[in-house]
């Protein structure tokens, strides 16, 4: 028998699951508060120069399941795309991650990789850090302070509000080191950006004659019929009214400039001095290098703590909001007829990839449990 189900939130969560419950021939509504679909990876065409500008920051797809890499491509054409990364530190330009092009050029030397390796072992990384529990300490102990101030501290310090020792040590556990001259920022089979931008793509993930969309339009619990399952992607504290306070979240702030030419000659240009006061520049005909612009639209990006007004973008995920996280999930694990899925709704920093598993995986439950006769979960995936 066919349900009714309501989306909060168009994102590339509510869109993947939306579109799944819809094939399986349920009725679902979207609602989202903005005017565009696709959540933070809107794209949109640049009025002035053409160019496709990522809205809310560069989005490059990168996964090794080759299931969301099908799903993806048969809702857009990818073209490919490797994300190579530089950083201006110290009045000069290298490359991310860092690699041996970085060690050589940083060090003023003409290392092998062999040499390389012992090199950072034996004299930059400092062992006797044995169990790092921040960031600085995973950084100390791995690469050494020389490469840790040049490249991470400042940047990090900019990008999370805090000094770097007061971070946990995972964060740093996603950047690799490499002794090679690989530059592809990414290690995953499947990488790529839609020729039409993310939002063309999650427009025909929505278009089904099961999906009705309303955009402009905040959600109001009476929207909620008699019956109908709410998939809430917004901020968990956000279903509460934040009535036991807030969790935390770091923002982005972008000042838009153009340029009559090739500004930076890359995608994303890092700024690891601290005394830079943005973390990085975008030029985002770069992140299209099939198409041809003689203009230039470039971002400079400043990072701060969220204000409630503000886009919420990076959980942050310290002490206090891990205790104030356990206190929602705690109560919304006692709701009834809504689940808390997607980055706001689980409080968890999830990549595009992860994102669109993850609906698949909750809607693929949603269909088991209906057919069981049991309750839908309030979380597939715990936040914590």
């Amino acid at each position: 028998m066919a349900r009714d189900f309501l989306m909060v939130g168009a994102g590339l969560s509510g869109a993947v699951v939306g579109r799944a419950l819809a094939e399986a021939g349920h009725r679902v509504r979207v609602v989202e508060a903005r005017d565009h679909v696709g959540g933070n990876c809107h794209t949109r065409r640049d009025p002035e120069t053409g160019i496709m500008v990522h809205v809310y920051g560069p989005h490059i797809f990168h996964t090794d399941d080759e299931e969301v890499w099908d799903y993806v491509n048969a809702h857009a054409r990818f073209r490919p795309y490797m994300n190579r990364v530089k950083t201006t530190a110290r009045g000069e330009v290298f490359s991310l991650p860092v690699n041996l092009h970085t060690i050589n050029q940083f060090f003023r030397r003409t290392m092998r990789p062999d040499e390389a390796r012992a090199f950072i072992a034996e004299q930059q990384a400092d062992r006797s850090i044995l169990e790092p529990h921040s960031f600085e300490e995973q950084a100390l102990r791995f690469i050494g302070r020389d490469l840790y101030e040049a490249f991470f501290k400042g940047y990090t310090q900019k990008q999370w509000g805090c000094a770097p020792s007061e971070l946990p040590a995972s964060i740093l556990k996603r950047l690799p080191l490499r002794f090679n001259y690989d530059d592809n920022y990414f290690f995953h089979r499947f990488q790529g950006i839609p020729e039409e931008g993310y939002t063309a793509m999650v427009e025909g993930i929505l278009d089904h004659p099961n999906i009705a969309l309303r955009l402009n339009t905040v959600f109001d619990p009476a929207q909620v019929g008699e019956g109908t399952h709410v998939f809430w992607s917004g901020p968990l504290d956000g279903w509460f009214g934040y009535d036991l306070g807030r969790l935390g979240y770091r923002t982005l702030d972008f000042e838009r400039f153009t340029y009559r030419g090739d500004y930076q000659g890359c995608a994303v240009m890092n700024y690891g001095d601290v005394e830079v006061p943005w973390t990085r520049i975008t030029e985002h005909k770069h992140f299209a290098p099939w198409e041809h612009h003689a203009g230039s639209v470039c971002y400079r990006e400043y990072s701060r703590a969220a204000r409630p007004d503000d886009i919420p973008y990076y959980p942050i995920r310290q002490v206090a909001e891990k205790a104030l996280l356990t206190d929602y999930a705690a109560r919304a694990r006692k709701e009834r007829g809504v689940s808390f899925i997607g980055r706001l709704g689980t409080y968890r920093y999830l990549d595009m990839d992860v994102t669109i598993r993850e609906a698949l995986d909750s809607a693929r439950a949603t269909l088991a449990a209906l057919k069981q006769g049991s309750r839908i979960p309030a979380f597939f995936h715990p936040p914590l």
